[in-house]
Order: C-alpha cells, then structure tokens, then sequence
C-alpha cells in the first residue's frame, strides 16, 4: 500500500469517526474543547503507520531523515520531531478503532500463538521504571524476558483475527477464551495450550482445540487433515517475525506506555496492509473446517 492509499483509508476511517469519538471525550469530561493541531489526526496516523513500513530502525530516524527531507510535499505543516512525539498518545485509541477495521475474519482454521515483547535488557531490570506496574518477567523456550506477551490469532491466509497484551509472566492459555470469542471449527496451537478444560470450555462454544501431545502422554486419534495442518503452525510463527523484524513492534527505547501503545497498534496495522502474508494456500479451506468426527 503506497503512502497516498494508506492516507486516504485512514482519512475516510476518521472522517466517520471524528465525530462519534470527539463527543465521548466531551461528554465524559476527558476534555473541555477540541483543539486542533498543526497536523491533523489523519497525517498523524498516516506518519506512525507509514514508519512500519518504511524500513527504519528507529522512529527518530524515519521522522528526521525521511519525513521532514522527503515528504514534506505531502505533509506541508510537519511540526519538529519532539512536538510530534508529544501528538502521538492522543492517536492510540483512534488506532485501536482503526485496527479492528483492518482484521481479518475467522475462516474455520484458526492458529494462536503468543510471542514476548521485551522492554529492556535484562540486566536493566532492577532500575527499569517506565513500565513499573504494567510489565512483568517471563520465561519462554528462548529464555527470560521482561515485558510483555502478545497472543495472536491468525488464519490460514495470513490475516490476523484477534489479539491480547498481557504481562509477560501470563499463562498463554489464560488468554484463549477471549480470544476466540469470534471464532468457530479449529484452533490450532503449541504444547503451551494442553489443556483439557480448556478443550471442553471451547468444544461447548464450537471450537476444536488441537494441539500435539508431550512425550509423557498417550497418543490420541487425530484426523490426517487435522495432524497435517497442526505441522503447519510455522505460519503463525512466520508473522511473529515479520512484526518483530518488519514491523518494529518490539524495541527498548519506549519512554512511555501510551507511545509503546501506539508503536504496536501501529505495527499490527501496517502487517494487516502487507500485501503479501504468509498464507497455507488452501484451494479449499472450507472443506478443512470440516464437523467434528
């Protein structure tokens, strides 16, 4: 998606919801009067996502040698990158809005998976204070971590359906009945997810949990189709790289939460606009998600 197509989605998203948004905060006393701003909502948004997209390490960089060198054409009023810095919180619940718009839908093959989200070295732990409250130590098979877990339900197309932010040290199966509030047929995860009142909790919402078993338990009956998709949960792996490493997601030079906020919602839209995702391919999903035997 070119930098002119994400504007003018993002510009028709908020224009239709401006108006809406700006009377909750009234009515809720959040703010007495709007205020308008050099940048409009729309250049804001634009600027946080098109930096997911644009291949930059950090945000200070992408703004200062690309935003006010290059496309000054395209956004004549920019402010200097400390003022934005101060604009961007007030973008993080219109970006969460703008997520949802985004996602995509449950196709009856579902994966789920969690990836940490580290917000600083572990060395640094002890004085670490911008996330004091918020983020948690957890362990996963690469080892410990302070920060932040975000669980990820994807489809075999590639498209994201849902998510979650927990604290690092949460159990990845705490998360799954909220998760897939919206799905239906089978749900593909990891060994982290054995659980058999978690299988029943879902089994009576329609949703078939399959996971493969631990060396210590007894093999079970499994369908060939579902043990030959269950070897294709690298998809969902795959995307926890690309937002990573693509997408910028996860760094430790957040000052603040509500900017780590928007850093990931940002991140999470600009993988929903990837044209190419990683995708199974699947000529006949529906046959896939098939009824239980």
């Amino acid at each position: 998606m070119s930098l002119l197509e994400l504007f003018c989605d993002v510009d028709d998203f908020w224009q239709g919801f401006r108006k809406a948004w700006y009377q909750h905060l009234l009515s809720s006393q959040t703010i007495k009067r709007v205020r308008t701003t050099q940048l409009s909502m729309s250049e804001i948004m634009t600027i946080i996502i098109h930096f997911h997209q644009a291949n930059y390490r950090t945000f200070k960089g992408y703004y200062e040698k690309h935003v006010m060198v290059h496309l000054r054409g395209e956004f004549p009023k920019l402010v200097s990158y400390p003022r934005f810095v101060a604009l961007m919180p007030r973008a993080s619940i219109v970006l969460m809005a703008y997520l949802q718009t985004c996602m995509g839908n449950c196709t009856g093959i579902s994966f789920v998976d969690s990836t940490p989200l580290a917000v600083c070295h572990n060395k640094r732990i002890a004085r670490h204070r911008v996330f004091d409250g918020f983020a948690a130590r957890g362990k996963t098979s690469m080892g410990w971590f302070y920060g932040f877990k975000l669980h990820l339900v994807v489809n075999e197309c590639g498209e994201l359906v849902a998510f979650q932010l927990t604290p690092g040290n949460t159990d990845d199966r705490q998360p799954v009945p909220i998760l897939s509030r919206c799905l239906f047929g089978k749900l593909f995860g990891d060994k982290g997810y054995l659980s058999q009142q978690l299988f029943e909790q879902l089994f009576e919402q329609g949703i078939k949990l399959i996971t493969m078993v631990r060396k210590n338990m007894k093999n079970r009956l499994v369908l060939l189709q579902e043990k030959l998709l269950s070897r294709q949960r690298s998809i969902i792996e795959t995307i926890n790289d690309q937002l990573k490493n693509i997408s910028q997601i996860e760094h430790s030079r957040h000052r603040s939460v509500n900017n780590f906020v928007v850093n990931l919602f940002a991140g999470l839209i600009a993988y929903c606009h990837q044209e190419k995702k990683p995708s199974l391919h699947l000529a006949s999903a529906h046959l896939m998600a098939d009824s239980y035997p």
